[in-house]
């Protein structure tokens, strides 16, 4: 008699919470979205249509070809995607009134850092903090961490090239030695590692991802930096659009074998975090006076300590540690596989930095590349048109609303535009799914495309880090370019991708082999 009692008491629950309240409330239309026209049939009463768009790994690109009739898109009950690029200034410029949205709120710790925190005053004090850590002026000081991990990838890759490939050929599938998205990954966990707490994970000596994980306990076990890191992504980026059942979507998942798998997969990542920040704090504590972000969350410009909680400490190191290693890797991964497929301009580029390299150089100095114009634009092309952060980043309108796009948007309305749609519209990137570095060339161009050009999204919650991830694309690149020669698997092989929050890379074996350097 009670199971059927509470049986009937969370079915009604169930129908008027997700059915009947959410129906009443798409009819009552108290802010006017159903004017606007919806993603999915069902977009107008529930955010899971959006998530089920977001488990079919390209969502951007998805509204950007739907965008194309509809310049504003109802893909929630409360929330909203714009196709225009007028909406860049109005959502995300410096004099947008908009804030982060609630997403950012329920996937953050207790402590809120740089890039999760919603309150503005919190923001502005957090980026203050780190602003001349990240300065490119210190990023030059330090890009001789860059070089050192830099010459230990090229170190990995002579001895995983191959003999030259005849041709008009096809590599045998025993000279694929090289899953360039791998190694470009490690790379990057370790330049961003080096940077920001002056550590050696010893990753591009193994081949592996394999690091010391610590919980707050104290136990110490081993896991996988990468794979952690990646399949939380990817295990939270399917639940997350819809922000009042995302814990209860979470929990129910666990029900299943494979999202089970998924979350104990993803687990470790925190504890990878942690380790790195206890070690480094030792460090610290010892007196060792190491040059780093860890130094500046530490103590001031004048050295005088800052006094953040640890909290917070680890929680920034989280932030910059997450996003550091990621969306470099995408970006370099992208970049060399479009360059692969467009030897003109790859031989262009080759050009361009064996006119300032000797043959026998084994990296590319950054002070001697920095300022190469094809360089920059190439890696410029590759972030517009495959974006490492392809997402609608989602913001939310103030309570007293907000104009987007010529719309008068009511208060408290969650509302995005995709960088992908951004950088794919042909009125300011003609032809724009042509990988076309030389568009970047003319400087009157460039003039014209860059404040649409927002692969670290823009204004004041624009990514602090753009500066490392160029620095690193640009060295790593030209000492690529200049050293190696590459092959794909055959014309008909594709990379994949996943779309989480950023681009999930599937694998990109290579061959490679030494390039014959003309003096």
């Amino acid at each position: 008699m009670l199971s059927t009692i509470v049986f009937s008491a969370a079915s009604l629950y169930v129908i008027l919470c997700w059915i009947t309240f959410p129906i009443l409330r798409y009819f009552r239309d108290q802010k006017g979205f159903r004017k606007y026209p919806n993603y999915s049939l069902f977009s107008g009463i529930t955010d899971i249509p959006y998530c089920h768009l977001s488990s079919l790994g390209f969502r951007s690109r998805d509204l950007t070809k739907l965008h194309e009739k509809d310049p504003i898109l109802r893909i929630g009950p409360n929330n909203l995607s714009f196709g225009g690029i007028d909406a860049i200034k109005d959502i995300y410029g410096h004099s947008t009134t908009c804030v982060k949205d609630v997403k950012y709120a329920i996937t953050s710790d207790a402590h809120p850092h740089l890039f999760d925190v919603v309150d503005k005053p919190s923001h502005a004090a957090k980026r203050k903090r780190l602003s001349a850590a990240f300065a490119i002026k210190n990023l030059e000081r330090w890009d001789f961490k860059v070089a050192r991990t830099t010459e230990r990838l090229l170190a990995a890759f002579d001895k995983l090239c191959t003999q030259p490939l005849p041709a008009g050929s096809i590599p045998e599938a025993s000279d694929l030695t090289v899953d360039f998205n791998k190694w470009a990954n490690l790379f990057t966990i370790e330049a961003i590692n080096n940077i920001a707490l002056s550590s050696n994970l010893g990753l591009l000596e193994k081949g592996n991802d394999f690091v010391t994980a610590q919980k707050r306990d104290g136990t110490i076990y081993e896991a996988q930096y990468r794979k952690s890191q990646n399949t939380s992504a990817y295990a939270s980026s399917h639940f997350v659009w819809d922000y009042q059942n995302f814990r209860l979507f979470v929990r129910l998942s666990k029900l299943f074998p494979k999202w089970r798998k998924a979350w104990a997969e993803a687990a470790p990542f925190k504890d990878v975090i942690y380790h790195q920040a206890v070690t480094r704090l030792d460090r610290y504590n010892k007196g060792e006076k190491l040059d780093d972000f860890f130094t500046a969350l530490m103590d001031d410009k004048n050295g005088q300590p800052q006094n953040l909680e640890w909290g917070e400490i680890t929680g920034e190191i989280a932030a910059i540690l997450d996003a550091g290693a990621d969306t470099t890797a995408i970006a370099l991964t992208q970049i060399l596989e479009l360059l692969i497929r467009h030897p003109q301009h790859l031989s262009t580029l080759r050009e361009e930095v064996d006119g300032v390299l000797a043959p026998e150089d084994l990296l590319a100095p950054y002070d001697t590349v920095k300022n190469l114009p094809f360089l920059r634009a190439c890696l410029d092309e590759a972030l517009r048109i495959i974006p490492p952060t392809s997402a609608g980043l989602p913001r939310r309108t103030p309570p007293e609303g907000a104009r987007i796009q010529g719309e008068w948007i009511p208060g408290n309305t969650s509302v995005s535009m995709t960088i992908y749609t951004a950088h794919h519209d042909p009125t300011v990137f003609p032809n724009p799914d042509e990988f076309n570095p030389q568009r970047w060339m003319d400087i009157e161009e460039r003039k014209r495309m860059e404040p649409y050009f927002i692969p670290f999204s823009t204004g004041a919650r624009g990514c602090i880090g753009r500066n490392i991830s160029y620095l690193e694309q640009t060295v790593v690149l030209a000492s690529l370019v200049h050293r190696y020669e590459f092959a794909l698997p055959n014309p008909d092989w594709r990379l994949q991708r996943f779309e989480a929050y950023n681009l999930l890379m599937g694998e990109m074996p290579i061959k490679m082999w030494r390039r014959e350097v003309p003096n």
